[in-house]
């Protein structure tokens, strides 16, 4: 259902994004990914490395690793998909905030809200 491809709106070293191989609809679940919480008094350690744009508030006393293809969405103001955090399974599910075109790169908002258009932490002085 989804693919990881080379993305037209990263910049970063790999420019990688997650992309639908084919069409998805409007909230259809597309993926489940797994998480590895760790307590926030561990999160000063995981600030000295490359992981710390990857992790996810976990609750209010969490922070999580999003494993999967989790880590590897791309970000936009204007997202087709979302996702929501489901502490029972330990995963995010992640879906599709409208239809979805094979092809289509898939991108969220990583303020966590699809109309939270805050700056985004790498973006702030």
């Amino acid at each position: 259902m989804i693919e990881i491809k080379i993305s037209r709106v990263s910049e970063g070293e790999f420019n990688r994004g997650v992309f639908a191989t084919c069409d998805i609809k409007k909230g259809e679940l597309f993926h489940e990914a797994p998480v590895v919480p760790y307590p926030n008094e561990q999160h000063e350690f995981i600030e000295q490395t490359v992981l710390a744009d990857y992790v996810y508030e976990y609750g209010i006393n969490h922070t999580a690793v999003v494993l999967g293809y989790g880590m590897l969405f791309n970000h936009s103001y204007e997202p087709n998909a979302t996702y929501d955090i489901n502490f029972d399974n330990h995963t995010f599910d992640y879906y599709a905030y409208k239809d979805i075109k094979a092809g289509e790169e898939i991108l969220i908002n990583y303020n966590g809200d699809v109309d939270d258009n805050d700056p985004l932490w790498f973006n702030k002085e």
